[in-house]
């Protein structure tokens, strides 16, 4: 990640403008360096993101996509959703990097460099969908905390590495292992080294499916700076938080992991229905795990024009978590009939589904809506509007829709 090269300690007031706060022994600076607390301005141009993003926030960047930009089946890096919880790392040594698994329940600590992982242990590629447990966040009432995430903050790229699995093996668990717990070199806001931003994790189980990796490349070429390079835990299928980013190292436990973002209302949902706006005691709140039901029209954009007597071409991506979409339909009438369209199947476990049809059906001039919906290999249907709320405003799979004009 290149930044702006500040030279003379004369760019204090530069320093602090930017950071929002006097640099304190700013004097002492050698020269040259580059505080943690600066982010480039233009995320565009620092993460190679497409200018039609959204940026929700700076400190820490989280950034989304809008429905039409994720058109492509595998997501490319200038359309991928960034989500972070602290700074991202200033310095990446990757040649002294390594991954250490310690914990209650591992026969032994282990040290692995990357040339380890890569020489040592097969390497696969999978596609793998990674979705923010708060996408969709915007649309709850009352509103819920946080980033407001519209349907954007979703992608499906290829991830190469090696499986977890494998490395566990490696490594040696004892019996009474549940649960992984990965730690990171990014920054906690405060700066302070003694705080985490995010220390999640995944039960054994699903540390140990053949899609759980320890990835370094994205679509086939180094992972970026701001998706957790060089070394990336990738739990698909699972809220992306489970996915974490800049990994060195990993704890394997006997009990469910409680690091940071872990526990209270953090990635959690009610356990039982609770009505809108109501408190709900930290003891009944579930861990989300797998993702629920979802899709998204991607082609073509909202607001699209089309004249009469013309057919429209729809098409986009559903997921459904652990699960595969088994159905996909599209309604024109608000949801009161739906019709099938074509679903493919996903490339492997756990990558999203691609559909598509042609909407003929249009009877007259004006205004309508296109909305899609996905039933997953349980029977289990998006629901047509907002899901049951939640403190923090995770896990909505409502039907996404697209507004089109009959001219």
């Amino acid at each position: 990640m290149k930044r702006r090269s500040f030279i003379t300690k004369g760019s204090l007031s530069a320093f602090s403008a930017i950071v929002g706060a006097k640099i304190v022994f700013g004097h002492k600076i050698p020269l040259g360096y580059k505080p943690l607390g600066l982010q480039d301005p233009d995320p565009f141009r620092l993460f190679g993101k497409d200018k039609g993003m959204n940026v929700l926030n700076n400190k820490p960047w989280n950034i989304e996509a809008q429905a039409h930009l994720l058109d492509d089946k595998i997501t490319p890096n200038k359309f991928m959703f960034i989500r972070n919880n602290g700074l991202v790392p200033d310095v990446i040594d990757v040649d002294n990097w390594s991954l250490i698994f310690d914990g209650e329940s591992v026969q032994k600590s282990k040290t692995y460099s990357l040339s380890d992982l890569k020489s040592k242990f097969k390497q696969y590629t999978y596609q793998l969908t990674l979705e923010c447990g708060g996408n969709g966040r915007s649309e709850f009432n009352p509103p819920a905390k946080g980033n407001q995430w519209t349907v954007g903050a979703v992608s499906c790229a290829n991830w190469t590495g090696v499986r977890l699995r494998d490395v566990l093996n490696d490594v040696g668990l004892k019996s009474n292992a549940v649960y992984i717990g990965y730690h990171a070199a990014d920054k906690h806001l405060s700066l302070n080294p003694e705080k985490e931003p995010i220390s999640r994790g995944v039960p054994i189980a699903k540390a140990l499916q053949n899609e759980t990796l320890l990835a370094f490349k994205m679509n086939d070429k180094d992972i970026p700076l701001a998706h957790g390079y060089p070394l990336r835990l990738i739990a698909g299928g699972w809220p992306a938080s489970a996915s974490g980013k800049w990994i060195n190292r990993i704890s394997i436990r006997n009990k469910v992991h409680d690091g940071a973002k872990m526990n209270g209302t953090s990635y959690r949902v009610p356990c039982e229905p609770v009505a809108p706006g109501e408190k709900v005691a930290e003891e009944d709140m579930c861990i989300i795990e797998s993702m629920p039901i979802k899709s998204l029209i991607t082609y073509p954009k909202s607001g699209a024009i089309i004249k009469n007597g013309a057919t429209l071409n729809i098409r986009g991506h559903a997921w459904a978590g652990e699960l595969e979409v088994s159905k996909m339909e599209y309604s024109i009438d608000f949801g009161a009939t739906w019709h099938v369209c074509t679903l493919e199947k996903p490339v492997n476990r756990l990558a999203w589904q691609h559909f598509s049809t042609k909407i003929g059906n249009f009877q007259k001039k004006g205004y309508y809506e296109v909305w899609a919906r996905a039933t997953d290999s349980k029977g289990i249907s998006q629901p047509m509007l907002l899901p049951g709320w939640n403190p923090k405003g995770y896990l909505n799979n409502a039907c996404h829709r697209i507004a089109i004009k009959v001219v």
